[in-house]
């Protein structure tokens, strides 16, 4: 496979590593995913991409209790020899 050019320079090929983080949020599912991609970003350089992969709720009394976003995270593989 040969690598893609921009204006005849060549682009470093590069590997991203993906992890699945849940997060949770006692207010909506956008404050649970934000707390795992926020938390994920104190210790990971150089996050990529972030998905949703599933939504649900916690229940307690029949009530909601709290939302849960399951995301899963890239960022940018520096493996070590």
């Amino acid at each position: 496979m040969r690598a893609q050019t921009i204006k005849g320079d060549a682009m470093a090929e590069s590997v991203y590593k993906v992890i699945e983080l849940v997060g949770t949020s006692t207010e909506s599912w956008e404050k649970a995913a934000t707390a795992a991609v926020s938390q994920a970003g104190r210790s990971l350089r150089d996050l990529r991409v972030a998905e949703v992969s599933e939504l649900d709720l916690t229940l307690e009394d029949g009530a909601v209790a709290s939302y849960r976003a399951r995301v899963k995270v890239s960022f940018k593989f520096e493996g070590g020899e």
